[in-house]
């Protein structure tokens, strides 16, 4: 019995992700959000109000006291309340602070440097303007923060020496001028640590889009396989049904055997690859991945078919699962598209160590590989098996015609795994 029944008998397939105030696990980032000061537990591109308002409350209530005290002696010194009075204003600035970073810290800066040249005690009209040099860093207003600072360093002594008129008086604001430069570095700290947050939350997310990308590839593999080559079995066995219907119906009998086994086996597996689909926290129960013990059965279904199959097992050492299964894969499908498109009559697969290899040939004496199937999914399939392992696939002509599939798998052995 032919393997291609006669003509008139034949049965007519990064994220990338944005920064958006979540760590790993969907969690806020608290401290320094995007932006500003810290975007606390408000999800996701939302944010948190007490963080925009945290600082211009602070400074308020920190310069309160210094408000009052100007106040009281505002009949003999009216300019120092005016100049309090507009460093406390100033900190109102602070809430366009996110958009306009660099302005808003010029703008605080000027507004404030009076109150802190003419002054005594402690420079509490300083504290907008610390706020303002640290969230203009840690936006990346870093130019407009260190420019600031220079200006001070420069004005604010001079200010302060032509309005109090005495040498002392500049020691003040080159102090003020001082700790601004320190916290220039404390928000350059706190962007480096954004910066790498930032980083980190990409590369978790990338893994991430990289391991679903990877499975449903598997995924997809295994369906390929499964459906293509039992598909392809039964299509065959039933072109020979119809084909010896009439003439020897023992063997369509045979034929129709043959399809219910395929399609029953076929249905398991396909059970068992969709089990990675089922909803999380409930077990797949999945039947066992096929192995090398299988091939000859598989074999088996081809002869039964017609195809004269040599099976030559010389292997010394049992293999891994994971090698098992991708030998086996690459023996179904290079038997499918055999099946398919290769119009043989015989095929010899040949199992064999060589060296720290495992190597397995097949090679039939049909028409050889269509141009159409050079890149095919079942081609590429094979040789995804094969890599994915370390290992190499490539196929050639056969002495003589036809085709040989080649795939070298490095040896790793089951008590190895």
């Amino acid at each position: 019995m032919p393997w291609n029944p006669p003509a008139d008998t034949r049965p007519g397939g990064p994220g990338r992700a944005e920064w958006r105030g979540q760590g790993p696990g969907g969690q806020g980032t608290g401290g320094w959000g995007r932006g500003g000061w810290g975007e606390g537990q408000g999800g996701p591109g939302r944010r948190s109000r007490g963080s925009i308002w945290f600082p211009v409350v602070l400074s308020v209530v920190l310069q309160v006291p210094g408000v009052f005290i100007a106040a009281h002696t505002a009949a003999s010194d009216p300019w120092t309340l005016v100049a309090v009075f507009v460093a406390f204003a100033s900190s109102f600035l602070l809430l366009a602070g996110r958009a306009y970073p660099g302005p808003v810290l010029v703008a605080v800066a000027v507004l404030c440097t009076p109150a802190i040249a003419i002054t005594m005690g402690p420079p509490l009209a300083a504290v907008p303007l610390a706020f303002a040099v640290v969230g203009a860093v840690v936006r990346s207003a870093r130019v407009w923060a260190w420019w600031t600072v220079a200006g001070i360093a420069v004005v604010g002594p001079l200010g302060a020496y032509l309005l109090v008129g005495r040498p002392e008086a500049v020691i003040r604001p080159l102090v003020i001028a001082l700790i601004l430069t320190l916290l220039v570095g404390v928000g350059e700290a706190i962007r480096g640590r954004r910066e790498r947050y930032r980083e980190v939350s990409r590369q978790i997310a990338a893994r991430r889009e990289s391991a679903a990308e990877a499975e449903r590839l598997r995924i997809a593999r295994e369906l390929h396989d499964v459906l293509a080559h039992s598909l392809s079995q039964i299509s065959v066995q039933a072109g020979v049904g119809l084909h010896l219907f009439d003439s020897r119906p023992d063997k369509a009998r045979e034929s129709l055997e043959a399809i219910k086994s395929v399609s029953s086996q076929a249905l398991e597996e396909v059970r068992g690859v969709l089990g990675f689909l089922r909803a999380e926290g409930y077990p797949a129960a999945r039947a066992p991945e096929p192995d090398l013990a299988r091939i000859p059965v598989l074999v088996d279904t081809y002869r039964r078919a017609g195809l004269d199959v040599r099976y030559d097992d010389a292997l010394t050492s049992v293999p891994s699962a994971a090698s098992q299964l991708a030998l086996y894969r690459i023996v179904q499908e290079s038997l499918t598209n055999i099946g398919r498109h290769a119009q043989a009559r015989t095929v010899g697969i040949r199992l064999a160590q060589d060296g720290a290899e495992y190597v397995l040939t097949v090679a039939d004496d049909g028409r050889g590989l269509p141009a159409t199937e050079t890149d095919g999914k079942g081609m590429i399939g094979m040789r995804e098996r094969a890599e994915l392992l370390g290992g190499r696939f490539e196929t050639r002509p056969t002495e003589g015609g036809g085709l040989t599939v080649e795939a070298r798998i490095p040896r790793r052995t089951a008590e190895d795994a």
